[in-house]
Protein backbone atom coordinates (compact mmCIF):
# COMPACT_ATOMS: atom_id res chain seq x y z
CA UNK A 1 0.00 0.00 0.00
CA UNK A 2 2.69 2.03 1.18
CA UNK A 3 5.16 2.95 -1.80
CA UNK A 4 4.26 1.30 -5.37
CA UNK A 5 7.02 -0.67 -6.81
CA UNK A 6 9.27 1.65 -8.84
CA UNK A 7 10.04 -1.03 -10.95
CA UNK A 8 9.43 -0.78 -14.48
CA UNK A 9 8.32 3.22 -14.00
CA UNK A 10 8.73 5.40 -16.91
CA UNK A 11 10.51 8.80 -16.07
CA UNK A 12 6.85 11.15 -15.27
CA UNK A 13 6.69 8.82 -12.42
CA UNK A 14 10.70 8.78 -11.71
CA UNK A 15 9.99 12.58 -11.34
CA UNK A 16 7.10 12.72 -9.51
CA UNK A 17 9.28 10.13 -6.86
CA UNK A 18 11.62 12.59 -6.45
CA UNK A 19 9.63 15.27 -4.93
CA UNK A 20 9.01 13.14 -1.98
CA UNK A 21 11.13 12.70 0.85
CA UNK A 22 10.09 8.62 2.41
CA UNK A 23 12.07 9.31 5.56
CA UNK A 24 9.67 11.82 6.15
CA UNK A 25 5.62 12.27 6.26
CA UNK A 26 3.93 14.48 5.31
CA UNK A 27 0.81 17.28 6.81
CA UNK A 28 -2.35 16.92 5.31
CA UNK A 29 -2.39 19.90 3.27
CA UNK A 30 1.49 19.08 1.82
CA UNK A 31 0.02 15.91 0.87
CA UNK A 32 -2.34 16.75 -1.05
CA UNK A 33 -0.50 19.61 -3.20
CA UNK A 34 2.40 16.83 -3.59
CA UNK A 35 -0.32 14.02 -4.84
CA UNK A 36 -1.82 16.71 -7.21
CA UNK A 37 1.79 17.17 -8.74
CA UNK A 38 2.34 13.67 -8.86
CA UNK A 39 -0.81 13.20 -11.29
CA UNK A 40 1.01 13.94 -14.40
CA UNK A 41 -0.79 11.32 -16.78
CA UNK A 42 -3.24 12.47 -19.90
CA UNK A 43 -5.97 11.71 -18.17
CA UNK A 44 -7.53 12.92 -15.17
CA UNK A 45 -6.44 11.01 -12.53
CA UNK A 46 -8.05 9.92 -9.31
CA UNK A 47 -6.86 11.03 -5.73
CA UNK A 48 -7.16 8.39 -2.89
CA UNK A 49 -6.76 7.99 0.67
CA UNK A 50 -5.48 4.86 2.00
CA UNK A 51 -5.55 3.84 5.51
CA UNK A 52 -4.17 0.61 7.58
CA UNK A 53 -5.85 0.86 10.76
CA UNK A 54 -5.78 -1.06 13.86
CA UNK A 55 -9.03 -3.21 13.48
CA UNK A 56 -9.38 -6.66 12.88
CA UNK A 57 -11.60 -7.66 10.04
CA UNK A 58 -12.05 -11.14 11.59
CA UNK A 59 -13.83 -9.80 14.06
CA UNK A 60 -17.24 -8.44 13.29
CA UNK A 61 -17.72 -5.66 15.99
CA UNK A 62 -14.51 -4.17 14.51
CA UNK A 63 -15.65 -4.01 10.75
CA UNK A 64 -15.42 -0.49 9.81
CA UNK A 65 -18.03 0.13 6.95
CA UNK A 66 -20.00 3.33 6.07
CA UNK A 67 -20.42 6.46 4.10
CA UNK A 68 -19.03 10.25 3.53
CA UNK A 69 -20.70 13.01 1.66
CA UNK A 70 -18.27 14.57 0.42
CA UNK A 71 -19.06 18.33 -0.17
CA UNK A 72 -17.22 18.99 -3.47
CA UNK A 73 -18.49 14.91 -4.72
CA UNK A 74 -15.34 12.49 -6.62
CA UNK A 75 -15.73 14.18 -9.88
CA UNK A 76 -16.97 10.85 -11.63
CA UNK A 77 -20.60 11.03 -13.06
CA UNK A 78 -23.01 8.52 -10.86
CA UNK A 79 -24.92 5.96 -12.74
CA UNK A 80 -27.82 5.05 -10.47
CA UNK A 81 -30.28 2.43 -11.12
CA UNK A 82 -33.53 1.92 -8.27
CA UNK A 83 -34.94 -1.17 -7.67
CA UNK A 84 -38.74 -0.82 -6.87
CA UNK A 85 -42.05 -0.84 -7.99
CA UNK A 86 -45.44 1.05 -8.21
CA UNK A 87 -45.70 4.82 -7.53
CA UNK A 88 -42.02 4.26 -6.54
CA UNK A 89 -41.61 3.72 -10.41
CA UNK A 90 -42.52 7.28 -11.69
CA UNK A 91 -40.96 8.93 -8.03
CA UNK A 92 -37.52 7.64 -9.01
CA UNK A 93 -37.68 8.74 -12.59
CA UNK A 94 -38.80 12.35 -11.79
CA UNK A 95 -35.88 12.22 -8.89
CA UNK A 96 -33.17 11.28 -11.84
CA UNK A 97 -32.44 7.76 -11.23
CA UNK A 98 -30.76 6.57 -15.02
CA UNK A 99 -32.51 2.71 -14.47
CA UNK A 100 -35.14 1.90 -12.87
CA UNK A 101 -37.33 -1.37 -12.57
CA UNK A 102 -37.62 -4.92 -10.76
CA UNK A 103 -38.30 -7.95 -12.53
CA UNK A 104 -36.83 -6.43 -15.83
CA UNK A 105 -33.87 -4.89 -13.65
CA UNK A 106 -32.86 -8.16 -12.17
CA UNK A 107 -33.36 -10.38 -15.47
CA UNK A 108 -30.74 -7.86 -17.16
CA UNK A 109 -28.49 -7.95 -14.69
CA UNK A 110 -29.02 -11.92 -14.27
CA UNK A 111 -27.81 -11.85 -18.46
CA UNK A 112 -24.87 -9.92 -17.93
CA UNK A 113 -25.61 -6.03 -17.52
CA UNK A 114 -23.78 -4.08 -15.05
CA UNK A 115 -23.98 -0.70 -16.22
CA UNK A 116 -24.77 1.14 -13.43
CA UNK A 117 -22.22 2.23 -10.03
CA UNK A 118 -25.18 2.40 -7.35
CA UNK A 119 -28.10 0.53 -7.04
CA UNK A 120 -30.81 1.61 -4.14
CA UNK A 121 -34.04 -0.46 -3.55
CA UNK A 122 -37.27 -0.30 -1.19
CA UNK A 123 -37.62 -3.00 1.06
CA UNK A 124 -40.03 -4.56 -0.50
CA UNK A 125 -37.81 -5.37 -2.93
CA UNK A 126 -35.22 -7.23 -1.15
CA UNK A 127 -36.29 -10.58 -1.64
CA UNK A 128 -36.45 -10.55 -4.99
CA UNK A 129 -32.86 -9.09 -5.01
CA UNK A 130 -31.36 -11.59 -2.62
CA UNK A 131 -30.61 -14.00 -5.76
CA UNK A 132 -28.59 -10.91 -6.99
CA UNK A 133 -26.22 -11.54 -4.22
CA UNK A 134 -23.34 -13.55 -5.71
CA UNK A 135 -23.31 -10.84 -8.46
CA UNK A 136 -23.62 -7.60 -7.07
CA UNK A 137 -21.71 -8.22 -3.54
CA UNK A 138 -18.85 -9.15 -4.44
CA UNK A 139 -18.52 -5.82 -6.61
CA UNK A 140 -20.17 -3.50 -3.65
CA UNK A 141 -23.20 -2.70 -5.70
CA UNK A 142 -25.77 -4.92 -3.03
CA UNK A 143 -28.08 -2.30 -1.86
CA UNK A 144 -27.36 -2.62 1.99
CA UNK A 145 -29.59 -0.58 5.15
CA UNK A 146 -26.14 -0.09 6.60
CA UNK A 147 -25.06 1.78 3.65
CA UNK A 148 -28.34 4.03 2.93
CA UNK A 149 -28.95 2.25 -0.13
CA UNK A 150 -32.10 0.14 1.51
CA UNK A 151 -34.63 3.25 1.52
CA UNK A 152 -38.55 3.72 1.64
CA UNK A 153 -39.92 4.82 -1.28
CA UNK A 154 -40.41 8.59 0.11
CA UNK A 155 -36.75 8.79 0.68
CA UNK A 156 -35.77 7.83 -3.33
CA UNK A 157 -35.23 11.09 -4.01
CA UNK A 158 -32.76 11.83 -1.32
CA UNK A 159 -30.79 8.78 -1.95
CA UNK A 160 -30.38 9.21 -5.34
CA UNK A 161 -29.09 12.98 -4.68
CA UNK A 162 -26.83 11.69 -2.10
CA UNK A 163 -25.00 9.10 -4.69
CA UNK A 164 -25.33 11.15 -7.53
CA UNK A 165 -23.48 14.52 -5.31
CA UNK A 166 -20.57 12.65 -3.67
CA UNK A 167 -21.78 9.48 -1.73
CA UNK A 168 -18.48 7.51 -1.40
CA UNK A 169 -18.38 3.79 0.10
CA UNK A 170 -15.68 2.79 2.60
CA UNK A 171 -15.21 -0.36 4.37
CA UNK A 172 -12.11 -2.32 5.97
CA UNK A 173 -10.66 -4.97 3.53
CA UNK A 174 -9.44 -8.18 4.58
CA UNK A 175 -5.72 -6.76 5.01
CA UNK A 176 -7.66 -4.06 8.43
CA UNK A 177 -6.91 -1.14 5.01
CA UNK A 178 -9.27 1.62 4.12
CA UNK A 179 -9.42 2.93 0.58
CA UNK A 180 -11.32 5.48 -0.69
CA UNK A 181 -11.46 8.38 -3.50
CA UNK A 182 -11.25 11.83 -2.50
CA UNK A 183 -11.86 13.71 -5.86
CA UNK A 184 -9.89 14.22 -9.01
CA UNK A 185 -6.56 15.42 -9.61
CA UNK A 186 -8.23 18.37 -11.62
CA UNK A 187 -9.30 19.53 -8.49
CA UNK A 188 -8.38 22.56 -6.32
CA UNK A 189 -6.17 21.80 -3.50
CA UNK A 190 -8.98 23.14 -0.78
CA UNK A 191 -11.67 20.96 -2.44
CA UNK A 192 -9.80 17.78 -1.82
CA UNK A 193 -8.88 19.01 1.38
CA UNK A 194 -12.30 19.61 2.37
CA UNK A 195 -13.11 16.39 1.05
CA UNK A 196 -10.51 14.67 3.16
CA UNK A 197 -11.42 16.08 5.96
CA UNK A 198 -15.01 14.90 5.52
CA UNK A 199 -13.75 11.52 4.79
CA UNK A 200 -11.78 11.27 7.98
CA UNK A 201 -13.95 12.63 10.31
CA UNK A 202 -16.99 9.87 9.18
CA UNK A 203 -14.47 7.19 9.15
CA UNK A 204 -13.41 8.51 12.90
CA UNK A 205 -17.02 8.97 14.09
CA UNK A 206 -17.51 5.25 12.99
CA UNK A 207 -14.57 4.10 14.77
CA UNK A 208 -15.72 0.63 16.15
CA UNK A 209 -15.61 0.59 19.85
CA UNK A 210 -14.32 -3.42 19.82
CA UNK A 211 -10.99 -1.91 18.28
CA UNK A 212 -8.31 -1.48 20.79
CA UNK A 213 -5.23 0.52 20.92
CA UNK A 214 -4.55 3.00 17.64
CA UNK A 215 -6.88 3.15 15.45
CA UNK A 216 -5.32 4.40 12.42
CA UNK A 217 -1.79 3.15 11.98
CA UNK A 218 -0.98 5.05 8.84
CA UNK A 219 -2.23 7.22 6.28
CA UNK A 220 -1.19 8.13 2.74
CA UNK A 221 -2.42 9.70 -0.59
CA UNK A 222 -1.98 8.49 -4.32
CA UNK A 223 -3.36 9.17 -7.65
CA UNK A 224 -4.21 6.54 -9.86
CA UNK A 225 -0.75 6.53 -11.61
CA UNK A 226 1.52 8.33 -9.13
CA UNK A 227 3.88 7.74 -6.11
CA UNK A 228 2.59 7.17 -2.80
CA UNK A 229 2.26 10.21 -0.14
CA UNK A 230 2.95 9.51 3.41
CA UNK A 231 0.62 11.32 5.92
CA UNK A 232 1.73 12.01 9.07
CA UNK A 233 -0.55 10.32 11.25
CA UNK A 234 -1.38 13.06 13.96
CA UNK A 235 -2.54 15.63 10.97
CA UNK A 236 -5.03 12.95 9.82
CA UNK A 237 -6.33 12.16 13.27
CA UNK A 238 -7.11 16.39 13.59
CA UNK A 239 -9.05 16.28 11.03
CA UNK A 240 -12.55 17.06 12.17
CA UNK A 241 -15.84 18.93 9.94
CA UNK A 242 -16.64 22.40 12.14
Amino acid sequence: MCIRDRAKRGKRYETAVSDIDYESVYEPQEAVAIAKRGATAKFDETVELHLRTGADPRHAEQMVRGIALLPHGVGKEIRTLVFCQGDAIESAKQAGADHVGNDDMIAEIENGWLEFDVSIATPDMMGKISKLGRILGRRGLMPNPRTGTVVAPEDIPRAIDEAKKGRVEFRLDKDALIHAPIGKASFEENQLMDNLTTLVDTILRGRPSGVKGQFLRSAFLTSTMGPSVPIDIAGIMDLRVE
